[in-house]
């Protein structure tokens, strides 16, 4: 089987790493960075940043609407951190000074922006996560968590009695930074949805 196409949005974030966790997990990676790109990928990671910037980015380059489309076709997407958030269908302190960070409502359930505090609030510690016989070192950098998670939402992995990673369907969504630690499973995990072997 050919490897599959996994695109990085690259609008802003820490692409590098990302792109270098899927190589190491057997994808073939690419930076994402307008429509005719995103039209050529099997499945799309959504990095860590500032949720509000990178959701007014994808407007300004007129992406918005269509990975929206894309999503609701069934793409599978994994979102870190500020890709949690994006992928949420509500946001709780959504941003501040009139912008607004835009849901793209591909998981059914609400986020709460910066829920562990601010930067200086950054922690790292091991984290139980379903199917993994050992727990993830998980990296929060002004994390989200999950305050409600629909019907159909899989929660994987809790913290602080909240969820910190979701999977419904096709879409995966993480809390914390998997790309930074050497730790590939989360990625593999990914790629593994977008074969259609998880």
């Amino acid at each position: 089987m050919n490897a599959p196409r996994i695109g990085v949005l690259a609008l802003q974030g820490d692409t590098r790493e990302h792109l270098a966790a899927l190589r190491e997990a057997g994808a073939e990676p690419m930076p994402v960075r307008r429509r005719s790109e995103l039209d050529t990928v099997d499945g799309l990671v959504i990095p860590g940043g500032e949720s509000t910037t990178m959701s007014h980015l994808l407007l300004d380059f007129d992406m918005l609407e269509p990975l929206r489309g894309r999503l609701a076709e069934g793409m599978p997407a994994y979102g870190a951190c500020a890709g949690m958030i994006l992928l949420a269908s509500e946001i709780l302190d959504a941003g501040a000074r009139g912008r607004q960070a835009l849901p793209l409502r591909a998981i059914d359930m609400t986020v709460r922006r910066n829920a562990f505090g601010r930067q200086v609030d950054s922690f790292e510690g091991d984290v139980a996560f379903a199917g993994f016989d050992v727990p993830v070192r998980a990296v929060f950098i002004r994390a989200p968590w999950v305050e409600r998670a629909g019907d159909d939402v899989r929660v994987l992995a809790s913290a602080a009695g909240h969820a910190v990673a979701v999977r419904q369907g096709p879409m995966l969504a993480t809390a914390f930074h998997p790309e930074v630690t050497g730790d590939r499973r989360v990625h593999q995990l990914f790629v593994d949805i977008v074969t259609g072997e998880a």
